[in-house]
């Protein structure tokens, strides 16, 4: 059978899709719509398969499924053998807190069935701080791709044998998409975990069929390149469209992926805009091909395959190693891609090349010539070394994996201080709240003073904080000054601490809380009534904001409370510094708003937080707690 041209822009789209995904893992606040480079990979699986087949049968009456199976191992395995194998060499030797499970997953890796694993295991795609953050978590769309290549020879067989007709089979394929699309958004409007739905191959077949559904009515061998010029135009104009509009979307925060319009037709949007430039590259007729044709292109879609399974264990196990991300995000990035780039050629040369056209008998030789004595063939022979060294590291890691006991975020001392101070908060926030409503009229804050200088020594408070840098007088008028507080996991972690020395203080903080969530906690306050004089805000630990989004929050509270802003200490991501500036900024913008500088008060004392420099230990609780008391103290409204 005669090969199809080939298609040259594939390999520019390619590489715009592992470039998002890439800068998504990055930096994913800022690169929101990064990971739909996934449904690109999918769409154009789905449209090359799919072509292949169906030609085959046009022309020959049939397929060879067994040379399709065959080419598809040679072509994926080696290099996803070689990424478990390695990943697991570096967790038996360096980072033995990844070791749980870790059989399970290699062993679903090899099964393509790893996105069913992380469906039952509650494996979050979006989770930036757990402390078993896995470097497989990728892997999913790997097992999806699986999926498809073991049973879409069958699908295609049967809709040749039974359905025959190119229209009807059209409608079937873009009518299974359509469910799909329409799947994932129930799914998500029910209240599905949003998990089961991120990693679903019912959910995510969509992609895979639309670009299947195109290669029906759109075969590559029909396509001829001497058509008019305005059918011409027609199509570059028609590519032009749907690339801006793909760019738009990447770069909307419409398309953040844990909000509702990605699942219910953001996603699948972006599908079909897809599938429209799949189209028009594939057309000799247009000039789309040739526009993603270029050298940088060429090498990073060639080995697009390689720096997609490469790069998310090197960001785990590099910001493992090198804490400080924070200080230094576009020096650690760009080192973290020139990692990924070295490996990948690595591995492009010494694994997927050679496997690509392999034979038995060539690997007989190879062996023979890499364990003989006489053979002066020293490359051959470190390269064998090198594989046999990180097979066998690896093998013991998968081995030992078992027995290795699992770290539960949910059943560590960080956890359990955060869902305790959650429940206390509740009951709390509910007793002071009646309080706030009874609008208890208020003592001058010169006579606060005077009362607090004289408890200073007759009835001294919380004497065991002293120690923690914070004065007993401050101690004294912290009992008196009310404070709604809004926060994080950070501040959900200290509120006990928090609590004793503001006992006024209503404080809801909560995990993975970012700054739209508070705005609507802020409003629902103040139509209750009971937003204070003094609002203490600590958000900034999961993702930054724009100053567009603080002036709201500014606009919300008003210019007659005294504002606090914690700023942040999350030195492991690369937003630390864009917050904490942010924050800089909007300090000289009101007058009202005071930032308390946790960051430079912490900077240098890693002994105070957990293993991931973010979240205070009990002791680094009550350095925090005190800090932030004294610097409201300071400038509150009594």
């Amino acid at each position: 059978m005669k090969k199809n041209r080939f298609i040259t822009g594939y390999s520019g789209l390619r590489a715009l899709a592992v470039i998002g995904v890439i800068l998504y893992h990055l930096d994913p606040s800022t690169f929101v719509g990064g990971y739909l480079g996934v449904p690109i990979f999918f769409v154009l699986s789905g449209y090359l398969v799919t072509d292949h087949m169906l030609k085959s049968y046009r022309n020959n009456g049939s397929y060879d499924n067994k040379r399709f199976y065959f080419s598809r191992m040679r072509r994926l395995y080696p290099q996803l053998i070689t990424v478990l194998w390695a990943a697991s060499a570096w967790i038996v030797l360096f980072q033995r807190n990844l070791l749980s499970k870790l059989m399970q997953i290699v062993v679903t890796n090899v099964l393509n069935v790893f996105n069913f694993w992380q469906i039952l295991n509650g494996q979050s795609y979006f989770e930036r701080f757990a402390s078993n953050e896995s470097p497989f978590t990728h892997l999913w769309t790997m097992s999806i791709e699986g999926q498809f290549y073991i049973l879409w020879p069958l699908v295609i067989f049967l809709l040749v044998k039974f359905v025959r007709n190119r229209e009807k089979i059209f409608w079937i394929l873009f009518g299974l998409s359509i469910l799909s699309a329409v799947e994932m958004g129930l799914l998500y409007l029910h209240g599905a975990d949003i998990n089961r739905i991120y990693y679903g191959t019912d959910t995510r077949f969509f992609s895979l069929g639309l670009g299947a559904a195109l290669a029906v009515i759109w075969p590559i061998e029909d396509l001829k390149k001497q058509i008019d010029r305005t059918d011409s135009r027609i199509l570059d104009i028609t590519g032009l469209v749907a690339f801006i509009l793909m760019l738009v979307l990447v770069l909307s925060p419409a398309m953040n992926p844990q909000t509702m319009f990605t699942y219910c037709g953001g996603m699948f949007i972006f599908s079909v805009i897809t599938t429209i430039l799949v189209a028009v590259i594939a057309h000799p007729g247009s000039h789309w091909n040739n526009i993603l044709t270029n050298p940088v292109f060429n090498w990073i879609g060639s080995r697009s395959y390689g720096i997609y399974l490469y790069q998310f264990p090197v960001m785990i196990f590099f910001e493992d190693k090198v804490t400080n991300i924070g200080e230094h995000p576009h020096l650690y990035h760009f080192i973290e891609i020139i990692i990924i780039l070295v490996l990948t050629e690595l591995s492009y040369r010494l694994v997927e090349k050679p496997f690509a056209k392999i034979k038995w008998a060539d690997v007989k030789n190879k062996f023979s010539s890499a364990l003989s004595l006489s053979s002066d063939n020293w490359l051959l022979k470190l390269k064998f070394f090198c594989a046999v060294l990180i097979l066998a590291i690896g093998s013991i890691g998968i081995l030992i994996s078992p027995s290795a006991k699992s770290i539960d975020f949910n059943k560590t001392q960080l956890a359990q201080r955060i869902s305790a101070n959650e429940k206390l908060q509740k009951r709390n926030n509910q007793n002071l709240i009646k309080k706030f409503k009874k609008k208890q009229k208020k003592e001058k804050q010169s006579k606060l003073v005077r009362d607090a200088k004289k408890a200073v020594k007759k009835h001294p408070v919380n004497k065991k904080y002293v120690k923690y840098g914070i004065s007993q007088l401050d101690l004294q008028l912290a009992q008196k000054v009310e404070v709604t507080a809004v926060g994080d996991s950070v501040m959900a972690g200290s509120s006990d601490d928090l609590k004793t020395l503001m006992p006024k203080a209503i404080i809801d903080a909560a995990v993975s809380r970012q700054l739209d969530a508070a705005v609507n906690l802020i409003q629902g306050y103040k139509n209750q009534g009971v937003l204070a004089d003094n609002v203490l805000i600590g958000i900034g630990t999961n993702g930054p904001f724009s100053m567009g989004d603080l002036d709201n929050v500014m606009k919300l509270i008003g210019n007659k409370r005294r504002v606090f802003w914690i700023n942040t200490h999350v030195p492991t991501r690369q937003w630390q510094g864009q917050v904490n500036d942010l924050l800089k900024q909007a300090q000289k913008r009101y007058h009202n708003l005071t930032i308390i500088d946790w960051y430079g008060y912490s900077k240098d004392h890693s002994s105070w937080f957990y293993q991931d420099q973010t979240h205070p230990t009990p002791n680094g609780s009550k350095y925090y707690s005190a800090y932030i008391v004294k610097n409201v103290v300071q400038h509150a409204k009594f």
